[in-house]
């Protein structure tokens, strides 16, 4: 932490706000229908574009691609209830009055014998063009929802259906190579052999798909609902005390706990633990022999949970060069600000007030700190008696993409922090052991930082004041502009000693020299 500031780091945070430009405008209320193997899905995406919000999200399982492999048809249960879907979904749409929809069918569609029959019946049913894809475009579209949510994701998208299992290479903001394969737990459940039998032919795939796409991927995003089961499964192992499945982080080692904790668990149980539907609980044991051998294949040292995939792909293909480069999270805060605080625009003053308490802090930190500012005072509405609680909710619980759970659970403690000094609930302190006492501790310095700046004047702190810290001599400083000594008084300044005593530094006031002439 040193003094001063850089306007070059302040433009890389606050370019102009996109979510009222008309491309980003154009975005709003995108809706797709996504018919996979396993479940039909309607998404109506609105709001910020970048960090995609939900309007709208319905998902019914049809299974559709059970028994695939073995008829070469469409489940014909599974077909009464996809045509059902739809036509529920097509009155939805016209209900909502959407222009922008766009309708896909991946695997099970593209290889049964009677898809394009089933094709054209959906569309005289219901008047919607269904667009059949290949494994590569599949593949590339789940590569694009992963980037949607990590702009800087890199190492190998990995999405599993019922009926195929997608690979995508991604870096540098680009989906490379791209793979598809029959590996997925509907065509999985036909092979013949045993465990012995399965486990060899999964092999024998996996070392195709390498000679493909290579084997030098150290991150794994996993995309899916099998994967997103598997991983509701091992919070429950772990007793994790987060539910939010995006971006939540396990290892090869913790994967293969799970997969070996679940071979005695009853599955009535775990559904009731858990959650997870017994359809697709079902689906997961066959799901979990694939990633081992994937882990195997590919030595991943860390994997992702994803939860964007192929509808948020599609989003992230209408969008412009120069959405796509914004980074999702402060997006998402921009907007919450815009829709919700007292006072728009107050959060780029604060947190322009607040960076010389960290301007020597890498860009990772940096962006943590200006969504809390954006953030601040979004839950101003709450009663006061619960506001704490509520700004901890909105980071632990908000649909926010580009946020690690340890950045969520620090954000949370920050913003908690702004308006409560003390008394943490035992919720809030299960879920802060999720981080060491020392990011704990950040997390309350900037949550007194906020607390101080947020009210020392309701039209921007810089017309107060500048914050100076020397962390050498120890000393936090204050340099009152002359026109605003009114304003430190008693409440601003207990509220500075405060944040300096969490910097455990000593504090100095002054007024600035006033220009000459005025």
């Amino acid at each position: 932490m040193d003094g001063g500031t850089s306007d070059d780091r302040l433009r890389d945070f606050f370019g102009r706000p996109l979510f009222q430009d008309p491309a980003a405008r154009a975005l709003d209320h995108v809706g797709v229908i996504d018919i996979g193997s396993n479940s039909v899905r309607l998404v109506v995406f609105d709001g910020a574009a970048r960090s995609p919000a939900y309007f709208f999200n319905e998902k019914v399982l049809c299974g559709l691609g059970r028994g695939l492999a073995e008829s070469g048809k469409l489940n014909p249960e599974g077909r009464a209830r996809a045509l059902a879907t739809m036509k529920r979904f097509a009155a939805l749409a016209r209900g909502m009055a959407l222009t922008n929809l766009t309708v896909v069918a991946t695997a099970a569609m593209r290889e049964a014998r009677d898809g394009p029959a089933f094709q054209a019946e959906i569309e005289a049913a219901t008047g919607l063009r269904v667009l059949v894809i290949d494994g590569a475009e599949e593949a590339r579209l789940s590569a694009q929802g992963v980037l949607t949510g990590w702009p800087e994701a890199a190492g190998l998208v990995c999405d599993i259906g019922g009926s195929s299992m997608e690979l995508a290479e991604v870096g540098g903001g680009t989906v490379q190579r791209r793979v598809t394969s029959p590996l997925g737990p509907f065509r999985l459940q036909q092979v013949s052999g045993g465990k012995k039998g399965l486990k060899a032919h999964i092999g024998d795939v996996l070392r195709g798909l390498r000679e493909e796409i290579g084997t030098h991927h150290e991150a794994l995003y996993l995309v899916g609902g099998s994967w997103r089961a598997l991983a509701r499964l091992d919070m429950a192992r772990r007793d994790y005390p987060l539910t939010v499945l995006h971006e939540y982080a396990m290892t090869p080692k913790t994967v293969r706990k799970t997969l070996d904790w679940l071979a005695d668990k009853d599955p009535a149980k775990l559904r009731a633990q858990t959650g997870v539907s017994a359809d697709r609980l079902a689906l997961v044991p066959i799901a979990g022999q694939v990633l081992r051998q994937v882990l195997h294949a590919f030595r991943p040292r860390r994997l992702h949970i994803s939860g964007y995939g192929i509808r948020e792909g599609i989003l992230y293909d209408q969008m412009p060069d120069l959405l796509r480069r914004r980074d999702p999270l402060i997006e998402a805060c921009r907007f919450a600000e815009h829709q919700s605080a007292r006072l728009p625009g107050f959060g780029r003053k604060l947190f322009q007030f607040l960076l010389p308490l960290w301007n020597s802090a890498p860009e990772r930190k940096l962006r943590i700190i200006k969504a809390a500012c954006l953030l601040h005072d979004v839950n101003w509405r709450a009663h006061p008696d619960y506001r704490a609680d509520a700004c901890f909710d909105t980071a632990t619980r908000a649909n926010l993409g580009g946020l690690a759970h340890d950045d969520r659970v620090f954000l949370s403690l920050a913003l908690m922090y702004r308006y409560k000094t003390n008394g943490m609930t035992e919720r809030m302190l299960r879920v802060s052991r999720l981080l060491e006492e020392p990011r704990i501790r950040e997390a309350q310095v900037l949550g007194r930082a906020m607390r101080f700046g947020a009210m020392f004047s309701m039209d921007g702190p810089e017309n107060a004041g500048t914050l100076r810290l020397y962390p050498q001599k120890r000393v936090l400083e204050l340099v009152l502009n002359p026109e605003a000594q009114d304003l430190f008084t008693e409440v601003a300044q207990a509220r500075f000693t405060a944040l300096a005593k969490m910097l455990r530094v000593d504090t100095k006031v002054r007024v600035a020299r006033a220009p000459r002439g005025a």
